[in-house]
């Protein structure tokens, strides 16, 4: 194991043990290294890959501190390695909201309070007949991210988050190409909320479930007839930015 790798693993375990807890102040630099047995460079590489990862805290002139370690900010780490995924396992990223999302939505049809549920039927209310691309992409963004925060978890909500993100570009492209996608979604959103509004976890995790799988299984036909298809989209977007319309 690399010097620098047993530093990190050292400090790690002085947080999973409770030693250093959320806040917390790392000793000085020089007492660490030498209560490790570590150089003072592997102990400060060490540091500055924790504090990319947001596990460690920087504070130039005072010190280095553990970060709270809430999972939302954790979980920032995997959209940034999502980033670097090729276009090609957007159907697995797929696969995965597919798995979760149903679930999260389940959830929200127990948990979500009265007044989240009208207001989510209102968002769907704000969207014009003819929605431009900002206004469709940031109600679905909202209503999403609405239905997961109400779960109470926000490692789930992170994830979907991510995952959300991650497909825009392919759900843009279907938007654009496919026809009648547009309000086939909207009335999947309707039909998500009603389930939600009525209680009903497993019909509102039905809705959610078909309502993904038509995403999926429409990438998956246009991926095996034109693999470049959603490279065409980055493209086409940074010359007509705007111009398609996104679903989820």
């Amino acid at each position: 194991m690399a010097l620098t790798d047993m530093a990190i693993e050292a400090i790690r375990q002085m947080i999973v043990t409770g030693e250093l807890k959320p806040g917390d102040r790392l000793p000085r630099e020089a007492d660490l290294a030498g209560r490790l047995g570590l150089s003072r460079n592997s102990l400060r590489e060490a540091v500055r890959a924790l504090a990319l990862i947001k596990v460690l805290t920087v504070r130039q002139g005072d010190g280095t501190y553990v970060s709270s370690l809430q999972p939302a900010m954790l979980m920032e780490t995997m959209g940034f390695v999502v980033d670097f995924q090729p276009n090609a396992t957007v159907l697995q990223f797929l696969q995965v909201r597919r798995i979760l999302e149903p679930a999260a939505t389940a959830i929200a049809a127990v948990t979500m309070g009265g007044t989240e549920v009208r207001d989510l039927e209102s968002l769907l209310d704000s969207l014009p007949p003819e929605p431009d691309i900002e206004t469709l992409v940031a109600n679905d963004v909202e209503f999403h991210g609405r239905i997961a925060e109400s779960t109470g978890n926000p490692v789930l909500c992170s994830m979907l988050g991510t995952l959300s993100n991650q497909t825009q570009r392919a759900r843009a492209w279907r938007g654009m190409t496919q026809q009648s996608a547009v309000e086939r979604t909207l009335e999947e959103h309707r039909e998500i909320q009603r389930a939600i509004a009525d209680g009903d976890p497993e019909r509102a995790r039905s809705w959610a479930t078909v309502h993904i799988a038509g995403v999926e299984t429409w990438i998956r036909g246009s991926l095996e007839d034109n693999p470049g298809v959603i490279d065409h989209l980055a493209a086409d977007e940074s010359r007509h930015p705007g111009r398609e319309q996104a679903t989820s």
